[in-house]
Order: C-alpha cells, then structure tokens, then sequence
C-alpha cells in the first residue's frame, strides 16, 4: 500500500501542505490547470524554491489580483466550488473540509455556520488550499496518510476576531483526538486551515509508520523562524507486517478481592468478546500481594470493559493503551486418532503452517472416556499431526473459527 507521512515539526497551514506536495512531485502545471476549474480569473498560484534553516523547500504562494472582497460567507465559497468544473467527488471532499471549519468557528462565536465568513484575500487563498490538496492526495495515489504530532506554536495571533491566543480556538477545537504540543515558538505554527485538511486526510495520528521511503517534499512557511518553518512529506511503499491490528490493553491492580470472583469476572469479560483476559501475581505498597487484571480488547469494546471493571470488581481506576500486534491465521482441523477425533489448532503465518497443536479439552475427554493416560492421548495425537504434516490430509478440508487468542 502506498502511504505517505507529514513530519508537522513546524506546525502546518495550506499552503505548506501545497508546497509540500509539489516538493514531492505533485505537478506544478497540472495543479495551476486544475484549479482553472475553478474559474476564479483573479486568483493565481506561485510556486518558488526556498531555503528554510538551509534546508531546500517549495513556497506555494496564493495572490489575488484586483481583490477588493475582504471575506466570503460559507454559502458563497459552496457556490464557487458547485459551479466549477471539479469532478463530484472532490467538490465533496472539498466542502466537508469548510464544513469543518465552519462548524467549530460556529460554535466558538455562537453563531449559525452560514454566518461563517472566510477571510484573507476574500477567502480565495482557502478556497485553492483546500481544493488543491484534496486534489493532489488523489494525483499523489496515497492510499492512507499519516501525521505526526503537531507542533502548534504559542503566544498570540491577531485576526479578525482580534488578539487570540496560540494555537487559535478553532485550531484546537478541529485537533480535538488528537495529539498536538508547543515547542514554546511564538508563532501560529498550525493554522485552522491546516488543521482541517490533516483531520479530514490523515487516517492515523502519531509515530511514523514502517515504510520504504520513495519521495520527500519540503513545504515552506511564510516566516523564518528559530528552527526550519517546513511542513515534511515522505511518500513510500508501507512496510507490510502478516495479521498486524491495533488493539487496547486494559489494565488494573486489585488486592482486596474475594480471589473467587476472578472466575466470574474473566467469564463475563470473554462473553464481551475480548481477545485475551489474564492474571499476574505482583506485590502492591506495604509488601501487599495483589493481581494486576489484564484486558486486550479492539478499541470499540474499550468503554464496555472500563464499565464492567468499575461495577463488577472492586477497582478505584484503572489504565490503558493502545498497541500493535500481529497474529498467525489459525483453523481447526478434526483430525483421527485410535481413540477417536481431535481438535487441532493450525497456525498460518503468510500462507505458511508454523504450528500445529492438539486441544487439550479433546485428549482429556477421549483420556478419560477410554480410560487411558492423557500422555498416551497426547502421543497419538503428535502422530497424527505428524500424517497431516506429511501431506496425507491434503484433501481434509479445515473449518475456520474466530480468533479470540492472544499472541
């Protein structure tokens, strides 16, 4: 899959996303005859080579000649984007964008969203960020966009609203979820038009994915500043890991607890179809023997897990996080034994069986009903997978089941 990341070191506003993206190999030319679509004869687009902190970057530069209009009402920029020559589905795309914005800068000022006016040269300069990065995301073929944690500046910014504080509210209200930090640089690093276009592309927010890197683009800010003002792009090929998924893992410390209610507990939280629930021995303040309750579930079952621990056990907090892991395909195969059929857990890692184990409820039923050692169960069991192994059950045909097992 093709992915691509923004390092956002530097914050990030449209036009450095623009430069970015040309930085990387988004063409100019192609760009400029796109947004003719727009039909706004006195806007243009200016792209030069900088140099920010002695780093080469692109400056997209958007100009209004003759612009007299000094904002738009949301309603007026949705009129120039439907009456453009833009393909449907990147007028779409490019209105959820202002939507976004419009809607928290709605609440922020209590006002209705159409009352939302865009500012600059008339609005015009969002109007060709906005409509030419969504457009150069789908020139670029990112299949998923990355983004790092955003460096959103500090300080204080005067607009039309007059003096706010950095980073502005609408900024922060549209990076709600996801994770920001200053680096104590006086500036407005991130812009609400940066930040709406990073939460309407980027799927993922935080370290940078694994990947074989193919391009890197470097979009410059306006201003210098005490560190390089770039926004970095790398665009490359995602380092693909087999049965990769995200998961949440639930924790709590527990020592004063009936140990009886863990059988109750772990049943119910398996019932919740969580992938994995354990115990571990530790030792809390004042030497105290206690078990830390360890939960791995998918992070839509994380609020169910945190209400059922509150309620059900005898808890004051507990914490989370999420994680990666990567798990083989399994299937269980019915094998046959002298003493009858076996369950077999199969495992396949890139196609490939890596392990095969017999399951334990199955040897200990056939154990005690022939009434034999289960070391003899098990040893007839080893021979069977070894038949299977040897190709002479190519033909038996395995039943998938839903994994539930930890790695």
């Amino acid at each position: 899959m093709r992915i691509a990341y923004f390092d956002c070191f530097s914050g990030a506003s449209g036009d450095m996303i623009l430069g970015a993206m040309i930085d990387a190999g988004l063409s100019p030319g192609g760009l400029r005859e796109e947004l003719k679509k727009l039909r706004l004869r006195n806007v243009s687009l200016k792209v030069k080579k900088v140099l920010r902190g002695g780093i080469s970057a692109t400056q997209a530069i958007v100009g209004g000649k003759d612009e007299k209009r000094h904002s738009r009402s949301l309603k007026e920029i949705f009129q120039i984007i439907d009456r453009s020559r833009l393909e449907d589905d990147l007028k779409e795309k490019s209105r959820e964008v202002f939507r976004k914005i419009a809607s928290v800068e709605a609440k922020i000022h209590r006002r209705q969203a159409e009352e939302i006016h865009f500012h600059e040269i008339g609005g015009l300069d969002s109007v060709i960020d906005i409509v030419g990065a969504v457009w150069g995301f789908r020139q670029l073929e990112i299949d998923k966009l990355y983004v790092s944690k955003i460096n959103v500046g500090a300080g204080f910014v005067r607009c039309e609203h007059g003096i706010l504080p950095v980073p502005a509210p609408a900024t922060l209200s549209l990076m709600k979820g996801k994770p920001i930090y200053s680096s104590g640089v006086e500036a407005e690093l991130l812009t609400p038009t940066g930040a709406a276009l990073l939460t309407s592309l980027g799927s993922e927010f935080g370290k940078m994915p694994g990947m074989k890197v193919e391009k890197i683009g470097y979009g410059a800010g306006r201003s210098d500043l005490p560190h390089p003002n770039l926004l970095r792009l790398i665009i490359g090929e995602e380092e693909p890991i087999a049965g990769k998924e995200k998961v949440m893992v639930v924790e709590t410390n527990i020592d004063d607890m009936n140990p009886q209610f863990y059988d109750y507990v772990m049943e119910r939280l398996l019932g919740m179809e969580v992938q994995e629930v354990f115990l571990t021995p530790i030792l809390m303040k004042k030497n105290r023997p206690a078990t830390l309750l360890t939960v791995i579930c998918t992070g839509e079952k994380l609020s169910p897990v945190i209400d059922f621990l509150i309620k059900e056990t005898t808890t004051l907090g507990l914490r989370w996080r999420e994680e990666e892991r990567s798990c083989a395909e399994r299937e269980i195969l019915p094998l046959q034994t002298r003493y009858g059929k076996i369950r077999f857990k199969l495992a396949r890692w890139e196609g490939k069986g890596v392990n095969l184990s017999p399951e334990y409820d199955d040897c200990k039923r056939l154990a005690l009903s022939h009434r034999v050692s289960i070391k003899e169960v098990f040893e007839e069991a080893k021979k069977a997978g070894m038949i299977f192994r040897e190709g002479r059950y190519k033909n038996q045909k395995p039943s998938r089941r839903k994994n539930r097992d930890s790695t």
